[in-house]
């Protein structure tokens, strides 16, 4: 008979090869390269939304003064022309009276939603306030759509959409340069 044959343990490391852990470093990579496109695309529809909200706030302050010779806001018929108005411009030509303009646009139809015309204001897609104003930013003063609080990555892409990319120049201007580091610019307006 032949004695058992003891056959020594051997010992083999467990762990991940090269090629276990490339792969994984990969996957890693795809799922962080997706997270950061999918942001970017989240971001982008919100440069777009706020873009045309401001380009449709033009237009319903174009068609208002077009139909009645007035700016909404500073009209000095305002509760006559949009019935249920809590109040009249001083007729300037300055729309100083910033919280009675959506109030006159909204009650003649050229926009939708409530506004008490003391204490509302609109929003923007990013959550900051916008108003339709006389205001100076970057230097410049006129009527225009106000927008506070934007990222200065969104503020510089409304300003290369709509104008030149400059925060200071042109009809979209910034309270600050754009310095793409993720602070916030306070006002940029678009003058119309």
């Amino acid at each position: 008979m032949r004695a058992p044959r003891h056959s020594l343990p051997t010992s083999r490391q467990a762990g991940f090869t090269l090629v276990e852990i490339a792969i994984v470093l990969v996957i890693i990579g795809l799922l962080l390269g997706g997270v950061l496109k999918g942001q970017s695309l989240i971001d982008s529809a919100r440069v777009k939304n706020i873009i045309q909200q401001s380009t449709s706030l033009t237009s319903a302050v174009n068609a208002y003064q077009d139909k009645f010779r007035a700016l909404p806001g500073d009209d000095v018929q305002g509760t006559t022309h949009a019935p249920g108005a809590t109040g009249n411009g001083n007729g300037d030509g300055q729309i100083a009276e910033y919280l009675l303009a959506p109030q006159h646009l909204a009650l003649a139809g050229f926009i939708t939603g409530s506004f008490n015309g003391t204490t509302d204001f609109m929003t923007s897609a990013q959550g900051g306030a916008v108003y339709i104003y006389n205001d100076a930013v970057g230097g410049r003063g006129g009527n225009g759509v106000r927008l506070d609080n934007l990222p200065d990555s969104f503020a510089e892409q409304i300003d290369s959409k709509l104008d030149d990319g400059k925060f200071d120049t042109g009809s979209v201007r910034a309270t600050a340069p754009y310095t793409n580091n993720g602070s916030v610019i306070q006002r940029t307006a678009v003058f119309f």
